[in-house]
């Protein structure tokens, strides 16, 4: 039905390898908020614990999801690398918008004793600031160096 496009594609691979380390934040709240800091901390009412566990399982699943949009072999997969950067998008900025509005719903970011600071920032911001550098990165380079050589592969296809 489809004709796979050419795995010789420059920057294809290197996209898909950013892309996965960015989409290994899904992954890391699984292990760090399931303790007595988040889901069994015994102040937290047991609605925002199912709350978190909704979360995770979203983070879960949805981690799952972008990694196999990203590795999974099909011949629609520029296509999926979009969705697997649309689901990257919402993680990330979803946590800045959790950033943003701190002050609003009377959060905090930063918890001494449980978070450490890295040059001086909060981890979180830290290790987030490095994915969404990462992601725009992989985003560049899906945008404009291999993007432009699938339409190439395209156009010559339908040319034929």
């Amino acid at each position: 039905m489809y004709a796979p496009y050419p795995e010789t594609v420059e920057g294809l691979t290197l996209v898909r390898i950013l892309l996965t380390v960015v989409a290994f934040e899904f992954f890391g709240p699984l292990k760090r908020d399931s303790d007595k800091t988040h889901l069994f901390n015994p102040e937290w009412v047991g609605h925002a614990r199912f709350h978190l566990v909704w979360q995770l399982g979203m983070m879960l699943f949805g981690g799952i999801v972008t990694l196999s949009l990203i590795w999974l072999p099909d011949p629609l997969r520029p296509i999926h690398l979009y969705l697997a950067s649309a689901l990257l998008a919402a993680n990330l900025f979803g946590f800045w918008a959790a950033v943003g509005l701190v002050k609003w719903y009377k959060g905090i970011i930063w918890v001494p004793r449980i978070h450490i600071k890295i040059l001086g920032v909060d981890e979180n911001v830290f290790v987030f600031s490095v994915l969404t550098l990462i992601f725009a990165g992989a985003l560049a380079v899906l945008g404009l160096q291999v993007n432009p050589q699938l339409a190439a592969d395209v156009q010559l296809a339908v040319a034929r």
